[in-house]
């Protein structure tokens, strides 16, 4: 069982930036073997997938933070990172990371894709 940690949220003004980080916790296997992404969910509204690096380490991202944000990972401190800058009041929300082994290309911004989930962490911007 897969379970992934997340950090680095907090309250910014518009314009600052913020890395969060996201790393599997006990015996949870390694982010290079996953397909991982980030999502954010505002109140009252659906989560909605932000940015997405399959095992082959390309990127995709949401046109709303395109430019802005960027999903890396450490393999080798088995840690996936999402570098925010040019932050947006409208990017405040819980933000999540996710893995799964098994996805398609064409799904990987799609909440259903993911099997394993962290608890969220949150990014304020005023």
């Amino acid at each position: 069982h897969v379970q992934l940690v997340e950090s680095g949220g907090g309250s910014v003004q518009a314009g600052g930036s913020l890395r969060l980080s996201c790393a599997p916790s006990g015996y949870a296997g390694y982010v290079s073997g996953y397909g991982m992404a980030w999502f954010r969910q505002a109140p009252g509204e659906e989560r909605m997938g932000v940015a997405a690096i399959p095992r082959d380490s390309t990127t995709i991202y949401a046109d709303s933070v395109k430019g802005r944000f960027t999903v890396t990972k450490d393999n080798a401190k088995n840690t996936l990172y999402l570098e925010m800058n040019s932050l947006k009041p409208e990017d405040t929300a819980m933000y999540y990371c996710a893995a799964s082994r098994y996805y398609s290309m064409r799904n990987l911004l799609q909440a259903r894709t993911y099997t394993y989930w962290g608890q969220g962490t949150q990014v304020t911007v005023s």
